[in-house]
């Protein structure tokens, strides 16, 4: 599946958090905006927002990661076009004709239907 961006976007971060599965990381608060994640800080002091289903808490104010994450964004100009591969809570990860992958909001990404060709609001 393929979208358009409907306007600019920049990432957020310059160093996006990520983390492999098993990893331990210290779980903070969920966020207001983005429900479907919270803000944790990794063992080398980076902290980002993550997935809370990727993650197992445990009572110590520490989780468990269930599987490996990037949180890196995508750079994209209004009329680019990228290739959808999967959504979590409101972002796709998404591949840019030129290569690179990362996160998009699905709030500024309009679906492409490829079998008729026309398009479709997210």
């Amino acid at each position: 599946m393929r979208a358009c961006a409907i306007r600019d976007y920049r990432r957020q971060y310059a160093n996006p958090i990520r983390f492999a599965r098993g990893d331990v990381v210290a779980l903070g608060a969920r966020d207001t905006e983005w429900p479907a994640f919270a803000w944790i800080t990794t063992t080398d002091g980076n902290a980002g927002w993550a997935p809370v289903d990727w993650l197992q808490p445990q009572d110590d104010g520490l989780a468990v990661a269930l599987r490996d994450y990037s949180a890196q964004e995508l750079d994209v100009r209004a009329g680019d076009i990228v290739e959808l591969h999967h959504d979590l809570g409101d972002w796709w990860w998404c591949t840019h004709a030129d290569g690179r992958e990362g996160w998009l909001p699905a709030r500024d990404l309009y679906l492409i239907n490829d079998t008729t060709s026309e398009e479709t609001s997210e």
